[in-house]
């Protein structure tokens, strides 16, 4: 019964949890840097404030938020939004927002997540098409989301690969969201 006792129990759902929320405050650091940087550090930004609201929602401690703020500030690298375009599982086209510091690094990272599911990047331009931007008014801060202009049927077996393959870019820190045109 080597291993079965409660701690061993715990100790592993808490590793879980914790690298979940590493990599949920990792992407909102990042954002927040961004956004700091674009604000000037100015906290009344709305933009910087529905940023830090979002990361409040997510339990992101005010220390964390607070270095997020003052490494923008004094930062001499700038955090760089890039969006990525490729085709997945059954012809459905999709965009990778990343935000990084270096634009090799997550191209690197997204064309191979990319290559181990079989897809590649395409051409820029060339899905983008599917997608026009429209705001949310549900939001305080009105962000700007993208919205599939048309969307593509999926077989079960495809759209199983496309949330595996979603799923896996999601979880690079580099990436921050994925939009697809799938139904």
């Amino acid at each position: 019964m080597a291993g079965h006792n409660k701690w061993k129990q715990i100790k592993h759902q808490k590793a879980k949890t914790d690298a979940h929320k590493s990599k949920v405050f990792s992407k909102f650091a990042k954002l927040i840097t961004t956004e700091a940087k674009l604000a000037n550090g100015n906290l009344n930004s709305p933009s910087l404030k529905a940023v830090v609201e979002r990361a409040k929602a997510e339990n992101m401690p005010n220390d964390n938020i607070e270095r997020a703020i003052k490494r923008a500030t004094e930062q001499k690298t700038a955090m760089e939004a890039i969006v990525y375009e490729a085709y997945g599982p059954g012809g459905v086209a999709m965009l990778i927002e990343a935000l990084t510091d270096n634009r090799n690094k997550a191209a690197q990272e997204v064309k191979h997540i990319l290559s181990e599911n079989g897809f590649s990047l395409s051409a820029p331009g060339s899905a983008v098409w599917a997608f026009k931007k429209s705001t949310n008014p549900s939001t305080s801060s009105g962000q700007a989301t993208l919205q599939p202009t048309t969307t593509v049927p999926l077989s079960d077996e495809d759209a199983e690969k496309l949330s595996k393959l979603v799923e896996e870019l999601e979880n690079n820190e580099e990436v921050q969201e994925v939009f697809t045109n799938a139904e």
